[in-house]
């Protein structure tokens, strides 16, 4: 097909935020999209570009004394009756207007027509952030082309409704397991419940007192719940085990393994076992980019609540924000849209620091 991403269209981040949505890419899927984003980047004189898979990287250098990164990723979850994109009034709605390709636009938008920043940029349009880490773009390209990754600076264009989100928390997911005795529950005296042990486990979640840690001026609440429980052997059987699935969201002066400690401590007497594990990023808001950023947007930041992929730049130790036109709330709902001010907003922030 010809590329929608015509030069008419990149001048204007709204008409290709439009664009982009309307390029199906659903996670795994997302070939067609990074084949016209290349596309774009390729006729622009100003910029290197190289790809990996389905991630796609483009970065100035023009001898700048410090270089940023400007990250989004391509894919979407899977359509649910919300494609193609439609304009009501100033919103656009569709799959992936808000989480994040109104962000993506933006990136793309600068990448095109903005040749002589007063940083050396790179730009990052990667595959598969939707899914298991293994898939993720950044974590390929952290894996085979880490100069990719260098830098003094990411901004990752996820949706912040305009809002500087620093850093994130780091997420922990753990399973919990009671162990009994089967036997008939005709005769249950002679075995040993796990589900009702696990009544415990749960008591100790309900007595859970999470913190509250302000890093930077940036404030991040602690959660612990349990998100499943599963047991039972049958409707006449005394269970012999129970699991309870939890999920650990800490912040980010908590390493990995100061988390798992952590849960080990709440959860003393019982069997755990960690199913999967992410850190967080500290706000890493004293970076001279980051402060220029900040003044840009004329906002204080706030903490990010939840995991981004801040942190893979984070442990490269490079400082990193979430910023991004699109509102959070709206990421994957049916009726997921994004304000066109929002868009023209960011996009006007962006180049004023970018230019400055």
């Amino acid at each position: 097909m010809a590329n929608p991403l015509t030069p008419d269209v990149l001048v204007d981040p709204v008409e290709l935020t439009r664009s982009l949505v309307d390029i199906e890419s659903v996670s795994r899927d997302e070939k067609v999209i990074a084949d016209c984003v290349e596309d774009v980047l390729r006729s622009a004189g100003h910029l290197t570009v190289e790809r990996v898979g389905n991630t796609v990287m483009a970065r100035t250098d023009l001898g700048r004394a410090s270089r940023v990164v400007l990250a989004g990723h391509l894919d979407t979850v899977p359509i649910n009756d919300n494609w193609p994109s439609t304009v009501v009034d100033d919103l656009i709605y569709g799959c992936g207007t808000s989480d994040m390709k109104s962000g993506v636009a933006i990136a793309l938008h600068l990448a095109a027509t903005l040749p002589a920043p007063a940083y050396d940029v790179t730009y990052l349009f990667y595959e598969a952030e939707e899914i298991e880490s293994e898939f993720n773009g950044l974590n390929l390209v952290a894996g085979s082309r880490p100069e990719w990754l260098r830098a003094d600076f990411a901004v990752l264009l996820e949706p912040t409704y305009g809002v500087v989100e620093a850093g994130c928390q780091g997420t922990m997911a753990a399973v919990v397991r009671t162990h009994g005795r089967r036997a008939h529950t005709a005769r249950a005296w002679r075995g040993v419940n796990a589900i009702h042990a696990a009544g415990e486990v749960l008591r100790r979640l309900e007595d859970y007192h999470p913190r509250t840690v302000t890093i930077d001026g940036c404030t991040y609440r602690e959660g612990l719940n349990a998100v499943r429980v599963t047991g039972g052997v049958a409707g006449n059987v005394v269970p012999d085990e129970c699991a309870v699935e939890v999920n650990l969201r800490f912040a980010p002066d908590r390493s990995e393994q100061q988390a798992l400690e952590h849960l080990r401590e709440i959860f003393e007497g019982f069997d755990l076992e960690v199913l999967d594990s992410a850190p967080g990023a500290l706000p890493g808001l004293d970076a001279p980019a980051a402060r220029e950023f900040l003044t840009a947007v004329g906002v204080e930041p706030a903490a990010k609540l939840g995991w981004t992929d801040v942190a893979r730049f984070a442990a490269l130790g490079i400082p990193a924000l979430n910023y991004g036109p699109g509102d959070p709330s709206l990421a994957h709902a049916p009726d997921e849209h994004v304000e066109i001010g929002q868009i023209r907003d960011g996009a006007a922030t962006l180049h004023r620091w970018l230019a400055a």
